[in-house]
């Protein structure tokens, strides 16, 4: 997968979840869950530009964890609102950028390590 496949996809991420919190429950629980869940599912599409542009290797792997983290936070938060039945559109909605979630996650996992394997190989030469 090329760079700008990957920004396209947590691009599209990040829309798809814009469009699932206009359909999350306005109270307290809805509100909370939601501007968390926009929060962090934005930082992916923001933070791997960011990397591309990276000052250093450790720089462009701290940039890439965040991602990460983030994505994980997505994950957790879009679980919690599902379960706690907060959004009121299609639930397929939700289990659709779920089955998205995981496999972005795999791929910031894999860029780190390998990432960090390539670095060390530079490293030790």
């Amino acid at each position: 997968m090329n760079t700008n496949d990957l920004e396209d996809r947590v691009i599209d991420f990040a829309v798809s979840i814009v469009n699932i919190v206009e359909e999350i429950k306005n109270n307290y629980s809805g509100n909370y869950y939601g501007n968390q869940l926009i929060r962090s599912s934005g930082s992916p599409a923001l933070n791997s530009g960011e990397a591309r542009s990276a000052e250093s290797h450790k720089d462009f792997v701290h940039k890439m964890g965040i991602c990460l983290k983030e994505l994980r936070e997505s994950h957790n938060c879009l679980k919690i609102i599902f379960r706690a039945n907060l959004f009121i559109g299609d639930k397929e909605k939700i289990l659709k950028v779920l089955d998205e979630n995981n496999p972005l996650i795999s791929i910031f996992v894999a860029s780190i390590k390998t990432s960090k394997n390539n670095n060390s190989k530079i490293v030790n030469r």
